[in-house]
């Protein structure tokens, strides 16, 4: 099972009024969307997924249920496949076509929700796979469920942080505040400096009604609740008060991960203990599995 947060643009409206006949304008050329390309790659994604045998349905819960989860695993499909397994990659609380009523706001209610999602399913042991915040969850789910649980793979996931790292100057960010407003962007320039601190090499262009078009698309769902998910997970946040789980876990990180610092890496290396291996990927950022894709698959 693939569980990922995150979480990911809108066509500018309301063109300026035409001068009036006895002036002349030379107005700057400005980028215009015609097409939303954020859902046309999730479009193209959802086909890879469908093509390769997955199929989307949906789990009503009995308390009903970041970027959408195809475009995390994308790269990986056809490797998992051929592997032998048997992917399930669910949308988390908040992100892509999930959501709920309930107001719990924490790691713990959105392990039991993936749970009881499983149940319902009839899949009773399994291996959890996070990227980033899915790692949180994926990590609680190894904790509260290890009948469950056979294997955990982290990705980039800093389960070890402490609020107080963000005051001491490990992030770039100092509260939570600040990490809220980067990790879930509501305006253009956040969305490029978030691209910029995630990826080792981004894109050298990124024009403004691209990103305004991403935030559109993938991330203007929700943006409270998200907002509030960062809170419960960083807020009184004690390295002493993580569980140890016992099932073999694969760390894997980018040696240039400037949202979750090998520092975090290390922490849960020495965390968890002979139970663990850290793979480092090098010269990747936080999306490590987007930037290099084809080393993870092979360091896997």
């Amino acid at each position: 099972m693939a569980a990922t947060d995150s979480a990911p643009e809108s066509v500018p409206s309301g063109a300026a009024p035409p001068p009036p006949p006895s002036s002349v304008q030379h107005p700057r050329r400005r980028w215009q969307c015609v097409l939303s390309f954020t859902a046309a790659r999730d479009r193209f994604l959802r086909r890879r997924f469908l093509s390769a045998g997955l199929r989307p349905f949906s789990v009503r819960l009995p308390s009903p249920a970041g970027t959408t989860t195809v475009v995390h695993w994308g790269p990986y499909l056809a490797k998992l496949l051929a592997a032998g397994f048997d992917p399930v990659v669910p949308d988390l609380l908040f992100f892509g076509g999930s959501s709920s009523t309930v107001e719990d706001w924490t790691d713990t209610f959105q392990a039991k929700t993936i749970k009881a999602a499983m149940d319902a399913m009839g899949v009773r042991r399994f291996a959890v796979v996070g990227v980033s915040y899915g790692g949180f969850v994926g990590y609680r789910m190894a904790a509260m469920y290890p009948e469950a649980v056979e294997r955990v793979v982290m990705v980039s996931s800093g389960v070890c942080i402490e609020e107080d790292d963000l005051a001491a100057g490990l992030f770039p960010v100092t509260d939570i505040k600040e990490a809220a407003e980067l990790l879930v962007p509501r305006r253009a320039e956040d969305v490029r400096r978030l691209v910029k601190l995630t990826f080792v090499r981004p894109p050298p262009i990124m024009p403004s009604c691209f990103l305004k078009d991403y935030i559109d698309v993938m991330g203007s769902d929700h943006i409270q609740e998200k907002t509030k998910l960062l809170h419960a997970l960083i807020s009184d946040r004690k390295l002493s008060d993580l569980p140890k789980i016992t099932q073999p876990t694969l760390i894997i990180w980018g040696e240039k991960d400037q949202v979750f610092p090998m520092e975090l890496a290390h922490r849960l290396e020495r965390h968890l203990g002979e139970n663990s291996r850290l793979v480092v990927v090098k010269n990747a950022g936080h999306a490590a599995n987007l930037e290099k894709s084809k080393e993870e698959v092979q360091k896997c």
